[in-house]
């Protein structure tokens, strides 16, 4: 007779080549990625030496890291309010009752299943001052329009965040929608009653109840734009110089093309601890609306 203690054995016995295999593809690496960075790792001048915490020091004497620091810190910020406010915005709109509701819903989704290197590509074009889509629209109203859109800093950095949001601001409002959709509408229907006009019955139903929603899409989401990658690759090349070089583009560069793999691998381990730390803070404030 098989009890119930021998069906655990059978189940771990399974389940154990999974774990292992799980294990090596995801524990080694950090673990191998943690070791290399307290070694100084050129493999261009076969430089192979233990260095302690000189590559977390020289983080903060690189000027080229401080700058792509500084943009992520700004990509992030920036395109997270925007996801929460004008996702949010989407969602009530998609969940209005209109004729071609489910159509909306469904073409909304476009930029989104879109991979960000095509979307990178395009947009190089679409901001290109001579050829491009943007500035040939301006110039329908202003002829003598001119704007070297990836040239400049600013509007470089204005760019790349803005087609980042074009690209998954809709998932974000499609997943909001999805809690909008527990909200009974008896709920709304006793506010009237009450006296309650659509903002109050926003600010005092709609919006706490679906606010662990929110917070818990902004996890992943921040998550995603703290490891973007191929959007800046394929769009900007990090430029111009640095100013939209992101932490997870920086990495790539020093790891496969400067080959400075211990210099690489703290600048991950610094991203590793940071994105661990936001989680840990995320949960915590999640845990408040639960209570």
């Amino acid at each position: 007779m098989i009890t119930k203690k021998s069906l655990q054995w059978i189940a771990w016995v399974l389940i154990a080549p999974v774990l292992l295999l799980r294990g090596f593809t995801t524990i080694y690496p950090i673990l191998q990625t943690v070791y290399n960075s307290f070694f100084d790792i050129r493999i261009l001048s076969g430089v192979n030496e233990f260095a302690g915490f000189s590559n977390y020091l020289n983080v903060f004497k690189d000027q080229k890291v401080l700058t792509t620091l500084q943009f992520t810190a700004m990509f992030v910020v920036v395109s997270m309010v925007f996801h929460v406010v004008l996702g949010v915005a989407l969602a009530l709109i998609l969940n209005m009752k209109f004729r071609g509701r489910r159509f909306m819903r469904t073409i909304v989704l476009i930029p989104w299943a879109m991979p960000a290197v095509v979307i990178g590509m395009a947009a190089k074009w679409a901001f290109n001052n001579d050829y491009g889509l943007i500035n040939d629209f301006v110039r329908r109203f202003v002829p003598d329009f001119q704007m070297n859109w990836l040239i400049n800093a600013g509007t470089a950095r204005t760019a790349v965040i803005a087609m980042d949001l074009w690209k998954d601001l809709p998932f974000f409002a499609i997943l909001v929608l999805s809690g909008l959709q527990f909200i009974s509408n008896e709920i709304y229907e006793a506010a009237k009653v009450d006296g309650a006009d659509g903002i109050r019955s926003f600010i005092h139903i709609t919006l706490p109840l679906i606010m662990r929603n929110v917070l818990t899409l902004c996890i992943p989401f921040t998550l995603w734009r703290l490891t973007g990658f191929d959007l800046v690759y394929s769009m900007t090349s990090g430029g111009p110089g640095e100013d939209t070089s992101l932490i997870a583009y920086r990495i790539t560069m020093e790891a496969f093309t400067n080959l400075n793999v211990g210099y690489a691998a703290a600048l991950a381990v610094m991203l590793f601890l940071v994105m661990a730390v936001f989680s840990w803070f995320n949960l915590r404030v999640m845990s408040r609306f639960e209570n």
